[in-house]
């Protein structure tokens, strides 16, 4: 014999069930996520470098494939004058990610830089190579002999004048008395050598790059060896810890008809960030970098050397949370 509710019975039952399809819809919501929510999304600056210098051509490459990975960001690539000047737009909130070499990291943080304490790494890239261009008939043969000449040592706040100060001042030259200097950008400089406004320039860049390059094409240029600095350069301690001795090979540049190998420094660079990024932006761009290191490296020669396993050497800074938590779920 079936048995029937009251009336006020079954409308309680109905409020009750209603009730607990609510709760349980609301549970779901909170926890399963719906449509793209999880993925990263908004604005995102990317600060590079000097137009012509491999920091731009990078940004150029890694928004395109941000683009395809993660299309919710809007990305802006943000020219700088180089790896301090980064450091500093990273520190006070003016751009999110950026390269900038560990020897500017570390001049930034051991100066006390405001926002030092915030400054993470999401990856070490590729190194830069010291390069000391001249014309192919200049009697340069070594640092020492630019005395009293006129050299591009690059912009102020530039990467390639923190590295060319030292430089000078292991050969035994004060920048400020002893040459000419002439505080240009890559984008500048190989117009004034051919102009012979210069008797030579510095940079610092991933090999090869695009500007000297360009610049070997149409008139005949050669790299001067800074083998002979590494002692003297390290003796000064400080930054000058992450140099370390390298060579550029003798096919970087086609067009110099370089016989051998030319002793130089490099230094390692970094994709740079900070604390306030969202670790889930932070692992998600550091996907987007490793993984797509042949795709960059094709226009981008330097970045074919990106590894996994180097990767998370980014002394002198700690691993953002993000990145880290990338690095633990790829680990064989």
């Amino acid at each position: 014999m079936a048995v029937r509710l009251p009336r006020l019975g079954r409308r309680r039952a109905l409020q009750s069930a209603a009730a607990g399809a609510v709760a349980l819809a609301l549970l779901l919501w909170w926890l399963v996520p719906i449509g793209d929510d999880e993925s990263p999304h908004g604005p995102v600056t990317f600060a590079t470098g000097v137009p012509t210098g491999v920091y731009e051509t990078y940004g150029k490459m890694l928004r395109r494939d941000l683009a395809r990975d993660l299309p919710g960001l809007d990305v802006t690539l943000q020219r700088s004058k180089g790896s301090p000047d980064n450091v500093r737009r990273l520190a006070e909130g003016r751009a999110t990610f950026a390269i900038a070499a560990t020897d500017a990291v570390a001049a930034y943080r051991e100066q006390g830089g405001k926002g030092s304490e915030r400054l993470r790494a999401c990856a070490r890239l590729y190194d830069d190579y010291m390069q000391l261009v001249v014309p192919r008939g200049s009697r340069v043969r070594s640092t020492r002999d630019l005395k009293n000449l006129r050299v591009g040592v690059g912009e102020d706040d530039s990467g390639v004048q923190l590295i060319a100060k030292s430089l000078l001042k292991a050969a035994g030259l004060d920048m400020d008395k002893n040459v000419t200097a002439v505080r240009e950008g890559i984008d500048r400089m190989p117009a004034l050598l051919k102009e012979d406004k210069l008797d030579a320039f510095f940079w610092s860049g991933g090999l090869p790059t695009t500007a000297v390059r360009t610049l070997a094409e149409d008139f005949p240029i050669r790299l001067v060896q800074l083998g002979d600095l590494i002692g003297p350069l390290h003796s000064q301690g400080g930054v000058t810890r992450y140099y370390r001795a390298a060579a550029v090979p003798a096919d970087a540049y086609a067009d110099m008809r370089q016989k051998d190998a030319i002793k130089t420094i490099a230094v390692p660079n970094l994709l740079v960030t900070t604390d306030r990024v969202d670790p889930a932006l932070a692992e998600a761009v550091t996907r987007t970098v490793i993984e797509n290191r042949d795709r960059i490296g094709s226009k981008v020669h330097a970045a074919q050397k990106v590894d996994l396993r180097t990767a998370i050497f980014t002394d002198p800074l700690e691993l953002h949370a993000g990145a880290a938590r990338y690095y633990r779920s790829v680990k064989p």
